[in-house]
């Protein structure tokens, strides 16, 4: 048996504790020491949260999914995960894959939509951690899975299974959301918001939903200079069009984080029930096995290419 290839797992990082937020917090900001203020204010969200999101924990549950999947496919890979802001992070890991002797890496973010930025910035940590390494590994970056079969029929029947439980189904607007990006760092010919609409398209269709629309969420200050509609924005148009039951689907995102605890289920759903309207959102992912069919789908003929050239 020659060596494996390493398929790596990326995810965007989270603190373990609220201690660890300042310094979450500079990693984010590439190096740059936040104010008291900044500090305290996404430190009061993670309280509210209770202390830390299990983003850690569930990408490590997929990554041991999508391992046991890949060697029921008979594919000797192994999976690990690295984080782009926190530990373990994406160059401490690759650097581990380099001294592990992988014949390759193959990467992916637990992203489904592609932007330079976004997705560009995972590639880049794995770049640096493959120039520790000493020795040259062939790198592959898968740049988006946004319109995988199983992940479309995935977040379909989290819309429908939710609407299911609406007093008027029929009545109710799903909202699709991603997060957004600074204007000035994307270019007009990323494919970010083509392929959001996509993927909403998608959804709407295979679900069957009546109403939809879409709007951009967790965008920093200014929140001018993000990519928008922003989800307030959106909320107060569609309430006052008369909606008052309003499902959220948060396609951009795959696991629990802040973006969802924190950002639909406490200021947004805040934000709907002070206008008279009820917000509710579709469970995440995390390590659903449709999740995981979708990865190993758009994984299975890079592993392929490579076990025939090998």
């Amino acid at each position: 048996m020659g060596k494996r290839q390493a398929v790596l797992l990326m995810a965007y990082g989270s603190p373990n504790s609220l201690d660890e937020v300042g310094e979450y917090l500079r990693q984010v900001r590439g190096g740059r020491l936040p104010t008291f203020e900044e500090v305290e204010r996404l430190r009061e969200k993670y309280r509210q949260v209770g202390g830390q999101t299990p983003l850690l924990k569930v990408t490590l549950a997929q990554a041991k999914a999508l391992e046991e999947k890949l060697r029921f496919e008979r594919f000797d890979s192994k999976v690990y995960v690295g984080m782009k802001h926190w530990h373990p992070f994406v160059e401490d890991v690759v650097e581990k894959i380099g001294k592990d002797g992988a014949s390759s890496i193959i990467g992916l973010a637990l992203a489904p939509h592609y932007s330079k930025l976004s997705i560009g910035g995972y590639a880049d940590a794995v770049g640096r951690g493959l120039a520790r390494t000493g020795r040259p590994v062939p790198f592959t970056m898968v740049e988006s899975w946004h319109d995988q079969e199983s992940l479309i029929g995935a977040l379909s029947r989290r819309v429908h299974d939710s609407l299911e439980k609406f007093s008027e189904p029929s009545n109710a607007i799903v909202l699709f959301t991603a997060h957004s990006l600074p204007k000035k760092l994307v270019a007009d010919e990323d494919p970010y918001w083509s392929q959001l609409q996509e993927t909403s398209w998608l959804v709407a269709g295979k679900s069957r939903i009546k109403f939809w629309d879409f709007a951009f969420q967790s965008a920093g200050l200014p929140i001018g200079a993000w990519l928008g509609p922003t989800m307030k924005e959106k909320i107060a148009e569609l309430c006052e069009k008369g909606f008052r039951e309003l499902l959220v689907c948060p396609l951009g995102f795959v696991s629990d984080h802040l973006e969802v605890l924190y950002d639909l289920d406490i200021e947004a759903k805040g934000y709907a029930a002070s206008l008279g309207a009820r917000l509710t959102r579709t469970a995440s992912l995390n390590d659903d096995p449709e999740l995981i069919d979708a990865i190993v789908s758009r994984l299975r003929p890079l592993l392929a290419k490579e076990t025939i050239t090998a």
